[in-house]
C-alpha cells in the first residue's frame, strides 16, 4: 500500500531544491564563488567549455557557471556554439584564474566550469523503461576505467541512444566521467542499476564466443551489454543474456577498448536499419 508520506517527502525534495535554485539565481550576481561551494557537493560538475556547451543544449539546469576568462569563452561559443552563446552571457561570471582553479580539480584548458542539477533517478528510469522504445539501452556490467565509460556515454548520446546503465560501483556521474562524456550525460539517460533492475528488452551481450554481430540484427529496443575491460561479463548478467554475440576480430589481437566495442555495435545497429537519429 503506498505510504502518503513518500509523496510528501517528494514534495518536500521538489521545495528544497527550487529553493536552493533561486538562491543560487540570487548567488549567481551577489558571490558566484560562495554560491559554487555550497552547492558543489550534491551537483554535478561541468568541466570545460564543451560540458557546459552540451548540458545547456540539452536543457540541463545550470546553477552557476564561472569562467577565468569570460571574453574567450564567449568567443569560443561565437565560433563553435552559436546556438547557445545568448545564455552562455547570462551564465557565466568571470572570477580571478587562481579562484577558478581553487574550484575544480583539475583545470580545463578552457578556463570554464558550472555546476548543474543531477537529472532524478525517476526520470532516468522512466526513460529506460519505456514501453516501445525506438533505440537501445546501453550496459556496461561492472566497468572500471572512469574515462572509458566517458567516452561510452558521449557515443550514446551521439548515436541517440535511449540511455546507458552501469553494473557495479562506478558512479556513472562521477565529475571524471562526466568530463569524458564532455556533458553529454544531459543528452541521454544515465543511471547505475543492478543486472535485476535492467530495462526489459531482448539482451545481446559481447563475448568473444558469441555469434558473429554481422549475421545479427539488433532490434530497437535491445539491451546491448558489454563486459568489464578487464574480466568481461558477469556470471549474473551472462545468466541474463538472451543472445551472445561478438565482433570480428583478426586472430590473436586480444580486445577491442570498451568505448570501441560500443561504437562498432552501436553503428552496425544503426547501418542495420536503427531508428534515426533526430
Amino acid at each position: 500500500m503506498k505510504d502518503p508520506a513518500d509523496d510528501r517527502d517528494r514534495t518536500d525534495d521538489r521545495e528544497r531544491t527550487a529553493d536552493r535554485d533561486r538562491t543560487a539565481d540570487r548567488d549567481r550576481v551577489k558571490d558566484p564563488v560562495d554560491a559554487w561551494r555550497r552547492l558543489a557537493g550534491d551537483s554535478v560538475l561541468l568541466d570545460g567549455f564543451h560540458a557546459l556547451k552540451h548540458a545547456v543544449r540539452f536543457r540541463a539546469e545550470v546553477l552557476v557557471a564561472v569562467s577565468g576568462d569570460r571574453r574567450a569563452a564567449l568567443a569560443l561559443a561565437d565560433e563553435l556554439a552559436p546556438d547557445v552563446r545568448d545564455t552562455l552571457d547570462g551564465l557565466l561570471v568571470e572570477v580571478p584564474e587562481a579562484v577558478y582553479r581553487s574550484l575544480v580539480p583539475r583545470p580545463h584548458p578552457t578556463e570554464v566550469a558550472a555546476l548543474a542539477v543531477r537529472p532524478s533517478r525517476e526520470a532516468s528510469l522512466r526513460a529506460l523503461t519505456a514501453p516501445h522504445r525506438t533505440a537501445p539501452v546501453v550496459v556496461l556490467d561492472q566497468p572500471r576505467n572512469l574515462g572509458n565509460a566517458g567516452a561510452v556515454i558521449r557515443l550514446a548520446a551521439g548515436f541517440g541512444a535511449t540511455g546507458v546503465v552501469t553494473t557495479g560501483t562506478l558512479d556513472p556521474w562521477h565529475p571524471t566521467v562526466v568530463r569524458g562524456g564532455a556533458g553529454l550525460h544531459f543528452a541521454t539517460a544515465v543511471e547505475r542499476l543492478t543486472v535485476a533492475e535492467l530495462p526489459s528488452g531482448p539482451v545481446f551481450a559481447l563475448d568473444p564466443e558469441g555469434e558473429d554481430i554481422r549475421g545479427t540484427k539488433l532490434p530497437d529496443d535491445a539491451v546491448l551489454a558489454f563486459g568489464s575491460e578487464r574480466s568481461g561479463l558477469s556470471p549474473e548478467l551472462r545468466a541474463r543474456a538472451d543472445h551472445l554475440v561478438s565482433l570480428p576480430m583478426r586472430p590473436q589481437v586480444s580486445s577491442y577498448n570498451l568505448a570501441t566495442s560500443v561504437a562498432m555495435t552501436l553503428f552496425h545497429w544503426s547501418a542495420a536499419g536503427g531508428a534515426p537519429i533526430g
